[in-house]
């Protein structure tokens, strides 16, 4: 099931050197019945970094049928940080495309409609393409039109062909998720029209490397993105790399992307670029690091664990995210350190972590159960997180941050 990679996905190139080896672990999102048989399967967790077009991705790889299947839980709509960001991408792109009536807008990856549904109001025309029918079907119910499919060139060519070409198509965290890298980038190209405009966000693996954000690393997440090797992949298809936002505070760090068919870099698009060649994005010297620092904090998470359970403490765990999958499973932590996970999204609630086996439940079980400490596996949310366990933190309880290093607030 699971292979191994030789050529790179951007480039093509074999000069791919080993970055971090998580070993083993479960596919994250695969979550698990409570009563479920043991052992879940596990597969190969470890990333490389290509020489010739700095990209980093996994070195070996599921297929995408065995990742995204049809009880996928990731819902958008269940973080309010989330669905404001999303709020504000869209009204900036109404403002500077000037898109209204006519236009038409584009999501892949749309999941339930927690973006598209912010072009509405405007009478901007949307169409979302998502792979997973449960998020798909609650977009649809909110009246945002969804293909249930996997995005790519022949799609995008579909859709145009359809619906004429696109002014603006928004891939919000879904380039890291595709095994066919320029098949998908091809199809981005080809939807978008001649004066129109691709968004692209993702997580920087500059900031995954310095901030030893290694639970960000999954199989679903096939490839890690710089600047540097983003450029590279969009000139590949005709587009050009014009402007860059970045928000520290989504996803421990996000990029988001500006492309379009004719040149026009913005001055802070080429700072950044002339940044990340300052910093070594672009050599493998910059991501040696990553590897020892895991493993360090490996040593002081699972021993600061192992020190409050010997002291009779109760931990319990926030966050039932794919990020939380690699953490626990990759550190060996399971539920004999763990008492439970809590997790907004009802559809994953009653169920279990996949390998380490912790039950899910919901919020509502920290103040109920009030463990001493909560391991805040969706760190990349935690000033949302920890404004909303004002009470749990009011009456002592402690959240513990296990990037860069573990610490307790």
């Amino acid at each position: 099931l699971i292979t191994d990679v030789v050529n790179c996905r951007s480039c093509n190139s074999r000069d791919l050197l080993p970055v971090l080896d998580l070993g083993s672990t479960p596919i994250a999102n695969a979550l698990v019945g409570i009563a479920a048989p043991a052992p879940d399967p596990e597969f190969a967790l470890e990333i490389v970094f290509c020489t010739t077009c700095a990209l980093v991705q996994l070195g070996r790889s599921l297929p995408s049928g065995a990742i995204f299947t049809d009880d996928y839980p990731y819902y958008s709509s269940f973080s309010d940080a989330l669905v404001r960001h999303a709020h504000t991408h869209v009204d900036t792109l109404v403002e500077r495309l000037e898109l209204g009536k006519g236009s038409f807008a584009v999501e892949v990856a749309s999941n339930d409609g927690y973006l598209l549904r912010h072009f509405v109001p405007y009478g901007v025309d949307v169409l979302g393409v998502d792979p997973s029918p449960a998020p798909a079907a609650e977009a649809q119910r909110l009246g945002i039109p969804t293909q249930i499919e996997f995005f790519g060139t022949q799609t995008a060519e579909q859709i145009r062909r359809e619906h004429g070409p696109a002014n603006v198509v928004i891939a919000n965290n879904v380039m890291a998720h595709v095994p066919d890298l320029n098949d998908f980038v091809g199809g981005l190209a080809s939807l978008v029209s001649d004066d129109g405009v691709v968004t692209i966000e993702n997580p920087s693996v500059q900031d995954l490397v310095q901030q030893v954000q290694f639970d960000t690393i999954y199989h679903e997440h096939y490839c890690y993105f710089s600047c540097l090797s983003v450029e590279t992949l969009l000139a590949r298809h005709g587009l050009y790399l014009n402007d860059v936002e970045y928000f520290p505070g989504l996803h421990g760090g996000s990029y988001r992307w500006w492309a379009s068919r004719s040149p026009g870099q913005r001055l802070r698009c080429a700072e950044r670029l002339t940044s990340e060649r300052a910093a070594g994005l672009h050599e493998f010297s910059f991501y040696r690091p990553l590897a020892p620092n895991v493993e360090r904090c490996r040593e002081q998470l699972t021993s600061m664990i192992a020190g409050l359970r010997a002291d009779g403490k109760t931990v319990a765990a926030y966050g039932a995210a794919a990020k939380g999958a690699t953490l626990l499973n990759s550190f060996g932590i399971t539920s004999e350190h763990i008492d439970f996970v809590v997790d907004r999204n009802i559809h994953k609630q009653g169920k279990a972590m996949p390998g380490c086996r912790v039950p899910i439940l919901p919020v509502e079980a920290i103040v109920e159960r009030r463990p001493d400490y909560v391991l805040l596996l969706a760190w990349n949310f935690a000033e949302e997180v920890l404004a909303q366990q004002h009470a749990y933190r009011d009456g002592g309880g402690k959240f513990i941050l296990p990037v860069p290093e573990p610490r307790i607030v």
